[in-house]
């Protein structure tokens, strides 16, 4: 997880950068090529779910997943063109997008069969040595970028995936799960009566990424333009955000134990709409350094538990609850992107906030009358035993 975190974040900074200045697409044109690619990761990440879950040794699903993402950015060394780009890019990229999910769902089937009752902590952990990446990657992306021009980033991510790939095929156990007697009760698809119930829960998380991606894209904008900070001011405010979120995150992993995932998840948005809120009366950019303790907050409960709480109500599909998660993650990210682009102009930077607020509102109400149904711990257990 950690080199995943850090081989994607090594070319995320320059992406925009190489498509418009390298390959001549403009703004609009490579707003639609990453919106394809991500939802091209939706669609197979969906598809793969499906079937991840009947027996199928979830290894080679990984190990397929990563070589895919490795033929993806040594595309951006072979084609040059737009619609080369486009077609390569979407195809191995989106098969790739199935690598973290199904890592999740590896690691929630491991804590079950180990009788653990440390799942959330176990998966938060592994969702904050992914964050860690994100700090370490754009350094190493600088030095690459600076040393070997985009063709060395590209490679050296591309070299990072194929490492992966021989770590997973060499380290990673396999899982014998064809060989278990076959379950009496279908397990849950993405098409299943246990998956509708959580189609209000699936929405209400897309809003919750998706103001996470706005925040990402306006706060900076809002200290320049509107407070008259500086860029050591936004340097600050995303380097303190990004530091406290790991610590955040495996405390409320760890808080787990105590109170439920949804619990959690419902007060991470009332710290959401109060950060927000900050956000929309700030005067001062110390105002927003202060108030990165509550963005981590609602960051760290969205990104660590927000995979426990889908796997909560579908403890027999961990496939099935991690693609929920990553799929309302990538579409979060597409809508935040677009909000923030065409929200800024028609609101403002600060207003902006506003809209921010009214979404964690709606997510909240949501999550608040369409409680999920959780199995207990000691049911869950009894049920192991049992199998």
């Amino acid at each position: 997880m950690l080199l995943i975190g850090t081989s994607v974040s090594i070319t995320m900074p320059y992406l925009s950068l190489y498509g418009t200045g390298v390959i001549g697409m403009s703004t609009g044109a490579f707003g639609v090529f990453m919106a394809i690619s991500s939802l091209t990761g939706v669609i197979a990440n969906t598809m793969i779910a499906n079937y991840s879950d009947t027996g199928m040794d979830r290894k080679w699903l990984i190990l397929a997943a990563m070589l895919s993402s490795a033929c993806g950015y040594t595309s951006y060394i072979v084609f040059d063109s737009f619609l080369g780009l486009l077609l390569s890019v979407s195809f191995f990229n989106g098969l790739g997008a199935a690598a973290m999910p199904q890592m999740f769902a590896y690691a929630d089937e491991s804590a079950t069969e180990s009788h653990s009752d440390d799942k959330t902590f176990a998966k938060s952990t592994l969702r904050s040595l992914f964050s860690l990446g994100f700090l370490i990657g754009p350094l190493i992306g600088t030095m690459l970028l600076a040393a070997f021009s985009y063709n060395g980033l590209f490679l050296g991510t591309t070299t990072i995936f194929i490492l992966l790939s021989a770590l997973v095929y060499f380290f990673l156990p396999k899982r014998k799960m064809a060989h278990k007697t076959k379950p009496k009760v279908q397990k849950p698809t993405l098409i299943s009566e246990e998956t509708k119930r959580l189609i209000f829960p699936f929405f209400a998380f897309i809003l919750l990424f998706s103001v996470i991606a706005v925040n990402s894209m306006n706060t900076p904008l809002l200290i320049i333009h509107e407070l008259s900070g500086t860029h050591t001011d936004v340097g600050l405010v995303v380097g303190l955000s990004a530091g406290l979120e790991i610590p955040i995150m495996l405390a409320f992993g760890a808080l787990s134990q105590k109170l439920s995932n949804h619990s959690l998840v419902m007060m991470s948005c009332l710290v959401g709409i109060l950060y927000f809120t900050v956000l929309a009366i700030s005067t001062a950019p110390w105002q927003l350094i202060v108030a990165q303790i509550l963005q981590a907050t609602f960051v760290a409960v969205v990104l660590g538990n927000g995979l426990s709480y889908f796997s909560d109500s579908l403890p027999d599909s961990a496939g099935v609850a991690a693609t929920l998660y990553a799929n309302a993650s990538t579409l979060g990210r597409l809508i935040g992107n677009l909000m923030g682009g065409f929200g800024a102009e028609l609101a403002g930077f600060r207003y902006l906030n506003w809209l921010c607020v009214i979404a964690i509102l709606i997510s909240f109400s949501v999550l608040l009358i369409k409680r999920p149904k959780v199995m207990g711990r000691m049911e869950e257990r009894r049920k192991v035993e049992m199998a």
